[in-house]
């Protein structure tokens, strides 16, 4: 068994890997990270297969490529094949906005629709021989877990949360040899959701209470479902902006991918969408905004800005993971950020706020030990090397490779 990494191993984003196994070759994901422009994997060699975890754009940005460039197919469910083509016409438009080279053209979008072959939870396949089982990841409604049998047992995560959340059940560890999983909070904890929460709903409740209006950057896929699960909570008027009402709008067509379908129909019923530009300057006289980008990084979070920025009374409100280089990541660390080439000050109140789907690091460990894994490759990481110390401590064989890097494993014993 060999693993090709071509990029998301100790970084977060443009992730991609081969799995080499019998001679068959299965592309696990295949995606780019929102820089500016953004950064592309290496590219893959021909393929039997291509395993598709979930629709984010740092799995999924580059499907369109593979299935314009590689004759094989691609294995995901109808969630997260629905969101990766809507993503893919999104990301063709901004990189046309921001002169930015193609990533991949239509035609490519077009052989994505034929290439999707359709898993569901509970029922294994084969790809030339090798058995594959897809599992339930808890990350985002749709988010997989593979695990291919060969030679040997490799299970795949791609983005994992083990911890229930408003949107999803968590997932649980699955046996295999090999474990190929992400450290994306390698050496950090999450507080409980709960917790989290509440002290967001508490800040929101003090942004009204002073006369402001609290912004919240939301990921369109998964976060901003989870944020209006939680707003509901607290009686706020509330408006939604951007892809995130799309994407919500096609997880409610597949309930069976969300821990609590009528909870999320209940969310959003209980919020106003901007349909128009005078919704849009309705929206400004809300208590919150939820609107894309999650990382500040372009959409309509631009617009709500430029109003509110300067205003005390109001606030900035991020509830995911801010990539280094990008727009949020500016404003938690400077209070500053760029569009149009000019430089934008932030006089608004800042928080960030743990909403995060993701393994925190004792759950990596924890994850780990449940699946009985022998070895354990650790991708997904700007700082791998606290969990792989853990690792280690509880006798795990650790695996830390780097862009380009091919290793080849002896079967496990």
């Amino acid at each position: 068994m060999k693993l090709t990494f071509l990029g998301g191993v100790d970084e977060i984003g443009s992730l991609g890997i081969v799995l080499d196994m019998r001679g068959k070759k299965l592309l696990l994901d295949y995606g780019f990270s929102p820089h500016d422009p953004p950064k592309f994997p290496l590219q893959p060699p021909d393929l039997d297969g291509f395993l598709l975890s979930h629709a984010h754009l740092d799995h999924s940005g580059m499907s369109s490529w593979v299935a314009g460039h590689r004759d094989c197919p691609i294995f995901a469910t109808p969630p997260t094949q629905v969101v990766a083509e809507l993503l893919a016409r999104d990301s063709l438009k901004i990189a046309r906005a921001e002169g930015w080279k193609d990533p991949f053209i239509e035609a490519d979008i077009e052989s994505l629709e034929r290439a999707w072959k359709t898993v569901a939870f509970g029922r294994n396949f084969s790809v030339d021989g090798l058995n594959v089982q897809p599992v339930s990841a808890g990350h985002i409604p749709g988010s997989t877990m593979f695990r291919v049998e060969g030679d040997e047992a490799v299970l795949f995560t791609g983005d994992l949360n083990t911890r229930a959340t408003r949107l999803m059940a968590p997932a649980k560890p699955v046996p295999c040899d090999t474990l190929i999983i992400e450290s994306t909070y390698s050496g950090r904890e999450h507080p409980p959701r709960r917790e989290s929460e509440a002290e967001f709903l508490d800040a929101i409740d003090a942004v009204v209470e002073r006369g402001g209006v609290a912004v919240v950057p939301a990921f369109a896929v998964g976060r901003t479902q989870e944020v209006l699960m939680v707003l509901k909570q607290g009686g706020f008027e509330t408006w939604l902006d951007g892809m995130g009402r799309t994407v919500t709008e096609m997880y409610l067509e597949t309930p069976q991918f969300v821990r609590d379908y009528p909870a999320l129909e209940r969310a959003l019923e209980d919020v106003e969408v901007v349909r128009s530009p005078k919704g849009r300057q309705m929206a400004l006289e809300a208590d919150v905004v939820v609107t894309t980008s999650g990382m500040v990084e372009g959409g309509p979070v631009f617009h709500y800005l430029s109003k509110l920025e300067r205003d005390r009374k109001n606030a900035v409100f991020l509830t995911g993971y801010q990539v280094p280089g990008t727009g949020g990541r500016s404003i938690l660390d400077t209070r500053t950020y760029e569009a149009d080439g000019v430089r934008h000050a932030v006089d608004a109140e800042v928080r960030k706020f743990d909403f995060s789907a993701h393994l925190g690091h004792s759950d990596i460990v924890e994850f780990a030990k449940g699946c009985g894994a022998k070895r354990v490759v650790l991708i997904h990481g700007e700082d791998r090397e606290p969990v792989a110390a853990a690792l280690r401590k509880e006798g795990f064989e650790v695996v830390l490779a780097a862009r380009g890097d091919t290793v080849e494993f002896k079967a496990s014993a």
